[in-house]
């Protein structure tokens, strides 16, 4: 149970770092990172981190997907997270 913590504020962590190299790349107009991995990132757990670097960088914060899409993923994510503790946890 603690590995998965760890790994889920791990992840989180990464990609509020993403976004934030990412808008720092948009503003030099430099290579971006995918989208792609952005969306893996938060499909892996981290869609609270994702968000919180949307607020905290005003990135993304344009695309449906990505405005839409994290919070619904923070939400699935918690459904599963409360099933899994339901199920071997009591």
């Amino acid at each position: 149970m603690m590995y998965a913590g760890l790994f889920y504020l791990g992840v989180n962590i990464w990609l509020f770092i993403l976004m934030g190299v990412d808008k720092k790349r948009a503003r030099e107009q430099k290579w971006r990172i995918p989208e792609k991995q952005l969306w893996l990132a938060a499909l892996l757990g981290g869609a609270f981190g994702g968000v919180l670097g949307m607020k905290v960088f005003r990135h993304k914060t344009k695309h449906k997907s990505f405005t839409v899409g994290f919070p619904l993923l923070i939400a699935a994510h918690g459904v599963l997270i409360w099933y899994l503790y339901v199920r071997f946890y009591t």
